[in-house]
């Protein structure tokens, strides 16, 4: 039997999307609950790759309150930001209610319906504090490779014993699979990255000159201040690097290359049970890693705020078609920081400020609620 109850506010998902939106409602006194899916705050990190570690130093790592606790020019591991995590909501004593998967949001009674399992909440306000990456994606072609050919998505590679003796081939590779790809190569196998070159940051954010301040200008300057939706830079920005992978901050090109990583052509499909080049060519490998990207993976909410593509169309992170709604982590859902660690805060307080607002008119009716600045966004997959 499926249990009810009403509360204001629901925030799915306590990554550091949701603690974030959390501690900012909390702040406003809004009543409200988080919802992860996982069965520890923080496991979504825990869930990762073994070597991996931040890509921006512990300095941008910590949420509005607390900051990180490691030396500021560090790389935490993934494990410690999941300690972090689960260490921040025990500070602010954050209502998560882990082992809830959300399965549907939709209208109901003049609020929203959210259900998971057998239960189902009706909320005034649903934040959905994901990001837009949530389901894998890998090309249909992947199927005809030879079943001897070991092949998964670079979110499900934990380390090398998963991998057969011989090749590699990574199909694109973004931050995450430049650093799998170095640990492959260091690894004894030959590994090749098939696909365009991806955009990267121009200094070595590790090094002297990144900690001299290029990197604080970089983060706190250009990806949080310059480039937003309502400054003559960002939506330039913005259309340009949509649906593209966020510019190489550790990990180079030049670093893959000097490894003995090599770079071939994009992987159009298969002959013969191998992979196939662009150029015609085929790579008789042992293992593919899928670095192909993400859908945003929303079928499950059940409201009319998507465009074509499935992205949420949105003003700041409220929907526009739904303002009871509203998304927080998504890529460059204000500005190129919105994405990360340092820039969340940001977000979150704004979707808090307006949930708020909304929970002052209902019990002041003759209130005006404030519009929303800044842009209509439609989001790109």
């Amino acid at each position: 039997m499926r249990e009810f109850e009403s509360i204001d506010t629901v925030v799915v998902g306590a990554g550091q999307a949701g603690l974030s939106v959390g501690y900012h409602l909390a702040r406003r006194g809004v009543p409200f609950v988080i919802l992860e899916a996982n069965s520890r705050v923080g496991d979504s990190w825990r869930q990762r790759w073994d070597s991996l570690r931040l890509f921006t130093p512990a300095r941008f790592d910590g949420l509005d309150g607390m900051p990180f606790p490691a030396a500021p020019g560090s790389f935490p591991t993934k494990d410690a930001m999941a300690d972090y995590l689960e260490a921040y909501a025990t500070r602010f004593s954050l209502p998560v209610r882990t082992g809830v998967r959300v399965d549907r949001v939709s209208r109901m009674d003049g609020g929203l319906l959210v259900s998971g399992g057998h239960r189902s909440i009706l909320a005034q306000n649903v934040v959905v504090a994901m990001a837009d990456f949530q389901r894998s994606r890998v090309p249909d072609f992947a199927a005809a490779l030879d079943p001897g050919i070991v092949q998964f998505h670079s979110s499900a590679y934990r380390n090398l014993r998963q991998l057969r003796p011989g090749g590699v081939l990574m199909v694109g590779a973004g931050n995450s699979g430049a650093e799998i790809a170095r640990e492959v190569v260091r690894g004894g196998h030959q590994t090749y990255v098939s696909g365009r070159k991806i955009a990267e940051l121009p200094f070595d954010i590790g090094g002297l000159v990144g900690r001299l301040g290029l990197a604080r200008f970089m983060f706190r300057v250009v990806f949080f201040r310059l480039l937003r939706l309502d400054t003559p830079l960002g939506p330039k920005v913005h259309a340009r690097v949509a649906g593209k992978p966020a510019p190489l901050i550790r990990v180079k090109s030049r670093q893959l290359a000097a490894d003995g990583v090599v770079r071939v052509p994009r992987t159009t499909g298969v002959r013969g049970g191998l992979p196939l080049l662009e150029d015609g060519r085929t790579l008789d490998v042992a293992n593919v890693i899928w670095c192909s990207g993400y859908e945003p993976g929303f079928s499950w909410i059940d409201l009319p705020v998507f465009n074509q593509h499935g992205a949420p169309v949105h003003t700041r992170g409220i929907a526009t078609a739904e303002p009871r709604l509203s998304f927080v982590g998504l890529h460059f859902l204000y500005a190129m920081a919105s994405s990360m660690i340092h820039g969340v805060g940001r977000d979150a307080a704004y979707v808090a400020d307006r949930i708020a607002d909304r929970r002052s008119m209902r019990k002041e009716p003759a209130a005006e609620e404030p519009a929303a600045a800044g842009p209509a966004v439609e989001a790109v997959a």
